[in-house]
């Protein structure tokens, strides 16, 4: 079945309990209206939304270190290759 989709299984859900602000829960569920989606999946979203946004900011930042701890190296080899770029190849 190639190009086919495939579907995922549903993932098991938890209920939980979350206290909000009356006007935050006022302004959450007016979101989730004008979205046409229930309060639910609206909350579920935004803590998707969230948790995406925190792992992209670690990833950023273990990213910079390692460009940071590994400077000195991309500078010996590009002070190695220098003369190169003055070259016609």
């Amino acid at each position: 079945m190639t190009g086919a989709a495939t579907l995922e299984k549903p993932k098991e859900t938890k209920k939980v309990i979350v206290e909000f602000s009356e006007d935050l829960l006022e302004r959450t569920e007016a979101a989730a209206s004008e979205l046409s989606t229930d309060r639910s999946k609206f909350i579920r979203r935004a803590v998707e939304k969230a948790l995406a946004a925190i792992e992209r900011r670690k990833l950023e930042r273990e990213l910079a270190d390692a460009y940071t701890a590994n400077a000195g190296l991309a500078l010996r080899i590009s002070e190695e290759f220098a003369h190169v770029d003055g070259e016609d190849l």
